[in-house]
């Protein structure tokens, strides 16, 4: 691949959001948050709506979670980051720095970190599983045209959204996508 396009820069930090044409049923219509890639080292990274339907206080016990830190995270969302390590629920952060004007999120965090930033006005996620690619692996991706980078839009912040999270996103890219977006998810039930 040549080092210009999309890929010539990390994308840590960037949204990808699956083409129309990924039609794999891990990321159909996926939004995904680059929280780490180097061309060298691979990439990291949570798909942003996958809710799983459930919260954590569904999942985890009074002994694991207890107390204040159970009452401050028990309505977090949980999310599927992906189908790597889906045995593991793990803490995020989303905010969006006004000033900045862009994205501001930490990851791998505990559940006391996560109640520390949630006290801060950043929005918590809880993911079971990470998206995850070897040295290559991504870019190869990009080449077959299975990601489309969008940058960091301040409506990924919140979890209500991700049920047209993608649609929303595709739209702003162009009229082209714009018609795609609005496109049924099965072209053969229309």
């Amino acid at each position: 691949m040549s080092q210009e396009g999309p890929l010539a820069k990390s994308l840590k930090g960037s949204l990808i959001l699956a083409d129309p044409s990924l039609r794999e049923p891990t990321f159909f219509r996926s939004v995904l948050l680059l929280t780490e890639h180097s061309r060298d080292q691979g990439a990291f990274g949570y798909i942003l709506n996958r809710p799983v339907g459930k919260y954590v206080g569904d999942l985890l016990s009074k002994d694991i979670l207890p107390g204040e830190v159970r009452r401050q995270l028990a309505d977090t969302p949980v999310f599927m980051g992906g189908p790597v390590s889906t045995e593991h629920l793990t803490f995020s952060a989303l905010g969006w720095s006004e000033v900045e004007g862009k994205l501001q999120y930490a990851t791998h965090l505990s559940a006391q970190e996560a109640v520390m930033h949630r006290m801060e006005g950043f929005s918590i996620r809880a993911f079971v599983g990470y998206s995850g690619w070897s040295e290559g692996q991504l870019e190869d991706e990009f080449e077959h045209k299975a990601w489309l980078v969008h940058e960091p839009a301040r409506t990924v912040i919140e979890p209500d959204n991700s049920d047209h999270l993608w649609r929303d996103l595709l739209r702003e890219m162009s009229p082209w996508h714009r018609l795609i977006a609005d496109e049924p998810d099965n072209l053969w039930m229309n």
